[in-house]
């Protein structure tokens, strides 16, 4: 049976349940055209929460409210909770550590900024300094632990990034983004596949119909059988005008000069430079700050490259890192 959730989809408390789903197969719907301030003020809607506040699932044995626990819900029995009790105590351990630590100490940060509650400026101090700190020791942690318990993704891994996601998509001053380098890591680690998908049992094939023998016809060339060739889609950097600069001499004069560098490969670059066919160019990063480790940041460099193949024929780059 599909479990339901009455709330606003983009919404870091859904997301925790719906991540978790994810991972141990479960079904989970967000009803559609929820409106906060009516839809949760509505007398069936406070039978399953009296107080009014989303998220609610509602389950086949009766609705469960507060984000944690309906994550909990759902990841129950699954490898999300471990696999004994010292990794069950310290995936709850984490669940804690993020909502104190973090989930409290952002919401008092970025709610009243948004306008949503009573400004005042020793309670944002306050905030901002206990989120520090979490990160701070979340940081030295992830030091040495790709994930916060035993070797693979858990409920406390899903909730505390959950719970990071209204800070790194509103609260971006350089004395937050600092403190973040090995909670960023987290970026580069694959992530599992779906259990929805590998879950997926195959269609099955129709039937074939058995055909009645028909009379031999003869034999077409299979030149004529086969369809032609698409074409392949142009590059609109070939309708340029032809350069009387051959750029892969320079790339060879570039590869193959192995000393007097300036003298021979810069040299030998202005000589055969055409400003009419070509132009220089310095670019620099936006976001050197968040080039904090090493093997991401080269990752970055790649993703960029394999994204610029049509002007490979046509440009010539230099990184430096």
């Amino acid at each position: 049976m599909t479990l339901i959730i009455h709330s606003v989809k983009q919404s870091k408390n859904v997301y925790k349940a719906l991540i978790a789903a994810e991972y141990v197969g479960v079904e989970i719907k967000v009803v559609d055209d929820f409106e906060m301030g009516v839809s949760n003020k509505t007398p069936e809607f406070l039978k399953m929460n009296p107080i009014g506040k989303v998220p609610v699932l509602e389950t086949p044995d009766g609705p469960i409210f507060e984000s944690n626990a309906i994550a909990r819900y759902v990841a129950r029995g699954s490898f999300l909770f471990g696999s004994s009790p010292i990794e069950y105590g310290q995936i709850e351990q984490w669940i804690d550590f993020s909502a104190f630590e973090f989930d409290l100490n952002i919401r008092g940060w970025y709610i009243p900024r948004l306008g949503y509650g009573n400004y005042i400026k020793p309670v944002e101090e306050n905030c901002i300094s206990g989120l520090k700190r979490g990160l701070d020791a979340l940081n030295k942690y992830l030091a040495s632990h790709t994930f916060l318990v035993g070797d693979g993704i858990t409920l406390a891994d899903i909730i505390t990034t959950c719970n990071m996601f209204m800070a790194f998509k509103l609260l971006t001053p350089k004395s937050f983004t600092s403190r973040v380098g090995e909670f960023k890591q987290t970026e580069a680690v694959i992530p599992l596949s779906s259990a929805k998908k590998t879950e997926a049992k195959p269609k099955p094939e129709p039937k074939k119909e058995v055909k009645k023998k028909e009379a031999l016809k003869p034999e077409v060339k299979a030149a004529e059988e086969e369809e032609a060739p698409k074409p392949k889609p142009k590059n609109p950097l070939d309708l340029l005008p032809p350069s009387k600069m051959v750029l892969d001499d320079w790339k060879r004069l570039y590869s193959n000069t192995k000393s007097n560098f300036r003298e021979v490969a810069i040299k030998g670059f202005w000589d055969m430079f055409d400003p009419e066919g070509y132009s220089l160019w310095f670019c620099d990063y936006k976001y050197n700050d968040e080039n904090t480790v090493s093997f991401v940041t080269m990752n970055k460099v790649g993703g960029f490259l394999q994204r610029m193949d049509l002007a490979r024929k046509y440009a010539f780059t230099h990184h430096i890192l």
